[in-house]
C-alpha cells in the first residue's frame, strides 16, 4: 500500500540553472529556479562559472523551495537529485548537497536521469493537463539532446532514434548566432518566426536513414545562405529577419515531424509526448497539437514551466522511484553521460 504522504525534495543542477522543488506525491508544492545570467556575455555556458554559481545558489534555492511548500525539512521522505547527463562540475554541486542532506536527515537518496525526468514530467498532477498512458512515444528535445523514446512503463524506456551530431537546441542557438542574435538565441528565433513567412526561404532537409536525426548540415547550409545573401545585400538579415527565422524554424519542425510520423508508423503507437527545453518553442508546440487533428494522434505538451530545466520533473521521477524503493547509497556517482 502506498504511503499517502510522500514528500520529495528534488534538486536539479545539470547545466546552468540551480533548481529545487518539493512534491507531495505527484503534486508540486514548490518549484524554484535560479537562472545564471553571467553566461550571456560569453555566448554560451561556461562550465567553471556554472559550478561556482550553483555553489552560491543551492542553499537559498533549497531554502526557498521548503518555505514555499510550507514544510520543514524533517517532514521530507526522500531527496532526489540529477545524476546526469550534464556538466560534471554542476552535477557534483547538486549531488554533494543531496547526499549530505539525506545523510543528515537519515532519509533515502534517489538518483535521477535528467532526460528520464523530461519524459516523466507529464505525470506531474496538474489541473487541465492529461497524463499519457503506456505505451507512448516521447520526443525529447533540448540543447544537448534530440531523441525519440518508446516508453512502455515508468522505468522501461528505449531510445529508438537520436541525433548523430548536433542537438536541435544547438541548431536553434547556432542559427541565432549566425543571424547576430544574442545568447540564448533559440527563444529569439521562435519569437521572430511567429512574425515571418515560413516558406520565404527553402533549406534542404538532411537525408538520414531510420529514426535518427542530423542537424549539423542544416546549420552549415544556413551559414552559407546568409553569407551569400549578405554579399548581395549587406542589410539582408535586418530586412528579412522574421522570414529567415520562420524558414529556419519551419525546416527544423519538418525534420522533427518527419521522424515522429515514421516512428508512429513503425511502432503503431499513436500517443506522442514532447519534453525538454526546446519543447517550450511555440512553433513546435502548435505543430504537435495540430497533429491530433491531422494524423489522429493523441498528443501531450507539458506545462510551460516543466519544459525547461526544473526540479519538479526530478521530483516526479523521485516519487516513482520512492514507490518502487529504488534508492542509492552515498557512493553513487554523478555521470556527465548516462543512458536510461
Amino acid at each position: 500500500m502506498q504511503n499517502p504522504e510522500v514528500f520529495i525534495l528534488a534538486i536539479e543542477s545539470s547545466c546552468d540553472d540551480t533548481a529545487a522543488a518539493v512534491l507531495l506525491n505527484d503534486k508540486v508544492l514548490s518549484n524554484v529556479v535560479a537562472n545564471q545570467l553571467i553566461h550571456a556575455q560569453y555566448g554560451g555556458v561556461v562550465p567553471e562559472l556554472a559550478s561556482r554559481a550553483h555553489q552560491q545558489n543551492i542553499v537559498p534555492v533549497i531554502d526557498a523551495a521548503l518555505r514555499n511548500a510550507n514544510i520543514k525539512k524533517e517532514q521530507l521522505s526522500a531527496i532526489a537529485f540529477t545524476q546526469g547527463p550534464g556538466l560534471m562540475g554542476s552535477l557534483l554541486v547538486g549531488s554533494s548537497f543531496a547526499k549530505s542532506m539525506a545523510l543528515a536527515l537519515e532519509i533515502p537518496l534517489i538518483a535521477v536521469n535528467h532526460m528520464h525526468a523530461h519524459i516523466l514530467a507529464h505525470f506531474i498532477r496538474e489541473e487541465g493537463y492529461e497524463k499519457p498512458s503506456f505505451p507512448f512515444l516521447a520526443l525529447t528535445i533540448s540543447g544537448g539532446h534530440t531523441q525519440i523514446v518508446e516508453v512502455k512503463d515508468y522505468f522501461d524506456l528505449t531510445i529508438i532514434g537520436e541525433t548523430t551530431d548536433d542537438a536541435v537546441g544547438e541548431a536553434f542557438d547556432k542559427s541565432a548566432k549566425i543571424l547576430g542574435l544574442p545568447y540564448p538565441g533559440g527563444p529569439l528565433v521562435d519569437k521572430h518566426a511567429q512574425l515571418g513567412n515560413p516558406k520565404a526561404f527553402v533549406f534542404t532537409k538532411p537525408k538520414v536513414p531510420g529514426l535518427n536525426f542530423s542537424f549539423s548540415g542544416l546549420k552549415t547550409a544556413i551559414l552559407y545562405f546568409v553569407q551569400k545573401k549578405k554579399l548581395e545585400n549587406p542589410n539582408f538579415i535586418e530586412e528579412n529577419l522574421n522570414d529567415i527565422c520562420a524558414s529556419i524554424q519551419y525546416t527544423i519542425i519538418e525534420i522533427l515531424m518527419d521522424k515522429l510520423k515514421l516512428a508512429v508508423k513503425e511502432t503503431g503507437i499513436k500517443q506522442v509526448a514532447i519534453g525538454g527545453g526546446v519543447s517550450a518553442n511555440y512553433g513546435i508546440r502548435k505543430t504537435l497539437q495540430e497533429a491530433e487533428q491531422k494524423y489522429g494522434w493523441k498528443t501531450f505538451v507539458p506545462k510551460f514551466e516543466y519544459t525547461t530545466d526544473n526540479a519538479a520533473m526530478i521530483g516526479i521521477v523521485g516519487y516513482q522511484k520512492f514507490l518502487s524503493q529504488k534508492f542509492e547509497t552515498s557512493t553513487v556517482v554523478s555521470k556527465a553521460r548516462i543512458q536510461f
